[in-house]
């Protein structure tokens, strides 16, 4: 897929989670990206809005200079941002990268994802910043959650946003993948937000949008008791059915 082909699908997705009736973000909460090449990906300025983004709203960075924040065992924050400065493709562009560049250069780091969207859903931070937290996401609720959204999402303790926030996501989707076998769909983060992660722009909507209905029933449960989840054996039979393989490619992938 050409560079420019990318980027177009990435205002696009920008658009739709910023679109104030999905209920997604607000003013400039959120950011997004997308690989641009083996070397470099676009990533969203700091500050833009995803309802009105269009592409100068995106910075092309380079991978290595991004993921080399992460070598340093503490950075000020005139140094995280000199440092995101200076991994700009075009040095000579004004917009400034996102602080949370570099969880997205290992998200999009991570083998089939493609593209990352980062949001703070209503719905979903009702539970990322209740004293229920962990609680909430300890199960799934219904198959198609488990066929758009995988297994099981990874939950981030809150963590300042930057270097520090990407290294405790790394780790944790590294004991996702040793434990499921697979890199995760979906990324809670307390008292912050909600991260997709997707092959395409539009898995990446999809998954967003699955998310947040989980978000809203869970919620629901509560007035009744609290939720019922389904059993690993469940969650496993529907994860691994071959019909629900070919529903996951149709479905969740949207590609």
């Amino acid at each position: 897929m050409q560079t420019q082909d990318v980027l177009e699908q990435l205002v696009r997705l920008s658009r739709v989670l910023g679109d104030p009736a999905n209920d997604y973000a607000i003013l400039g909460e959120g950011n997004t990206s997308a690989r641009a090449s083996e070397t470099t990906f676009w990533v969203k300025a700091s500050g833009t809005e995803m309802r009105t983004i269009d592409a100068n709203g995106f910075v092309e960075v380079a991978f290595d200079r991004v993921l080399a924040l992460l070598d340093a065992p503490y950075l000020t924050d005139a140094e995280i941002k000199q440092g995101l400065s200076g991994a700009k493709v075009d040095s000579a562009s004004p917009a400034h990268p996102s602080v949370e560049t570099v969880l997205h250069a290992l998200c999009l780091g991570l083998e089939g994802v493609n593209f990352v969207g980062h949001t703070h859903p209503t719905a979903v931070n009702a539970l990322t910043c209740s004293v229920g937290f962990e609680a909430a996401f300890a199960g799934r609720l219904f198959p198609d959650e488990i066929v758009v959204c995988g297994p099981a999402p990874v939950l981030i303790p809150y963590v300042d946003p930057g270097p520090p926030l990407a290294r405790e996501i790394g780790a944790r989707i590294d004991a996702h993948i040793r434990h499921y076998g697979e890199v995760p769909k979906v990324i809670h983060m307390q008292n912050h937000g909600l991260i997709a992660l997707g092959r395409s722009a539009q898995q990446v909507a999809n998954i967003t949008a699955m998310a947040v209905k989980t978000a809203r029933i869970l919620a629901g449960t509560y007035a009744l008791g609290g939720p019922r989840f389904m059993t690993a054996e469940a969650v496993a039979r529907i994860h691994t059915r071959p019909d629900e393989h070919y529903r996951q490619r149709v479905i969740a992938a949207g590609a």
